[in-house]
């Protein structure tokens, strides 16, 4: 029996080692299926059904409902003509884990189909993926131009690191088109923005952003971390790729860490390539834990929309804030954006409390009952913290106010508790 009539055994596995632009059985059925379904005249899966199915095949091994945990480090060939096979004629399958394995294949499989994109890669987390995309795709005197509301690891890791290689890296003022196009000439290779951003949830017009990356022939990439696919899905408005820190809202649970890309097959081959070198891969019990948060994805995106909306508007309306950032709210400078971009508005609040200074707002931050003190944002229990102390304490005042991170901000990433009793335990630990 030759390597290819084995993998019936383990038939939850759609991709294989280096799927490139080959086209795997999952996806060639996930196509047929999706045109059968247009000429039927029927709507397109929702969220949740790509949530749960998306990815998974109908009979998995044993007749289990759920996907096996694989854990194997490298796998075994019938014999060396099946080898031979797997390398002249490319075949579906696994050879050694860190190219991949079963696991990983049903959640990208799964990611794609929610992003609406060709191909998704899972990564070891946030960080992973958008160094791996940076490493693979750019080379010394290259440039890239950033948005400068963002993430600061992304910043640190293009300005101390990506710098070493000989890489360029612009900041500009977020949503400032013209100085981004300013930044932009012959040696640019990528235009980078979160939507929203981080802390302040600017949301970016897509549209001006797809544009203008077309106009000059330079890729386009947006971390939608804050977003989700549920909420936006930027490869709809002609982004390249689409980055996600899965640990967040995908997994959803606080308990993983996961980063992935959406793409085209084509522009992500590369990427996927050195990806097996460099090992940036994850584990199949986090991959099996990522895969089962996202099968309440949408329930859980629902009720994290629902609190960050009404906590936004209690917040705006209490006497003791001096202002609110949440692009949900006809407040936020980017309201208009979000309305025509997105879905929902998410479940981060970022809020000044009125002439506070950093000790009175730690105070605040302190007296939370429910809410827990840490980073991150996404998972079912609430976050809270204040980003001078958490992210920025070893950063100058001028650095600071550079980067809009006054002393007196508060981050909120809400959970799904009830929202009543959020509402409360803020109310009480504002006022003292």
């Amino acid at each position: 029996m030759k390597a290819s009539e084995t993998k019936a055994d383990c038939d939850s596995k759609p991709g294989a080692k280096h799927p490139g632009p080959s086209v795997s059985p999952a996806a060639q059925s996930k196509e047929i299926q999706s045109k059968a379904r247009q000429s039927q005249g029927i709507h397109p899966l929702g969220i949740s059904t790509l949530s749960v199915h998306g990815g998974e095949s109908r009979i998995k091994p044993c007749d289990a409902i759920t996907d096996s945990i694989v854990c194997s480090s490298t796998y075994t060939f019938e014999d060396s003509q099946a080898i031979i096979d797997f390398i002249e004629n490319g075949e579906q399958r696994e050879e050694y884990g860190r190219y991949g394995n079963p696991n990983e294949k049903v959640v990208e499989q799964k990611l794609a189909a929610l992003d609406g994109g060709e191909h998704a890669i899972v990564f070891s987390s946030g960080m992973a993926a958008i160094v791996g995309l940076l490493m693979a795709k750019l080379n010394s005197g290259d440039e890239i131009v950033f948005f400068d509301q963002c993430y600061h690891r992304s910043r640190e890791f293009c300005y101390k690191h990506l710098s070493r290689f000989g890489v360029v890296t612009h900041q500009v003022p977020t949503g400032d088109f013209s100085a981004m196009e300013a930044a932009i000439n012959e040696n640019t290779k990528l235009l980078v923005s979160e939507s929203p951003t981080n802390p302040q949830l600017t949301c970016i017009d897509l549209e001006q952003f797809v544009a203008l990356g077309k106009e000059h022939q330079v890729d386009t990439l947006i971390d939608a971390t804050l977003a989700t696919p549920y909420n936006l899905r930027p490869l709809e408005f002609g982004v390249d790729y689409v980055l996600h820190s899965a640990t967040k809202y995908l997994g959803g649970h606080n308990d993983l860490l996961a980063g992935s890309l959406t793409g085209s097959a084509e522009k992500l081959s590369d990427v996927r390539d050195l990806r097996g070198v460099m090992g940036g891969i994850n584990s199949p019990h986090n991959l099996y834990l990522l895969q089962r948060g996202l099968k309440t994805f949408e329930l859980r995106m629902q009720r994290h929309n629902e609190n960050g909306q009404a906590i936004a508007e209690f917040l705006q309306e209490h006497p003791r804030i001096e202002k609110v950032f949440y692009p949900g709210l006809p407040s936020h400078p980017t309201h208009e954006i979000a309305k025509r971009t997105m879905h929902g508005f998410g479940g981060l609040v970022t809020f000044l409390v009125k002439d506070a200074d950093w000790r009175e707002t730690a105070n605040i931050v302190d007296r939370v009952r429910i809410a827990k003190i840490g980073p991150s944002l996404g998972g079912v229990e609430t976050l809270i913290e204040q980003p001078l102390i958490m992210s920025y304490y070893n950063q100058t005042p001028e650095n600071r106010r550079k980067f809009g991170i006054p002393d007196n901000m508060i981050r909120l990433a809400c959970g799904i508790e009830n929202t009543q009793d959020l509402i409360d335990d803020l109310q009480q630990a504002i006022e003292g």
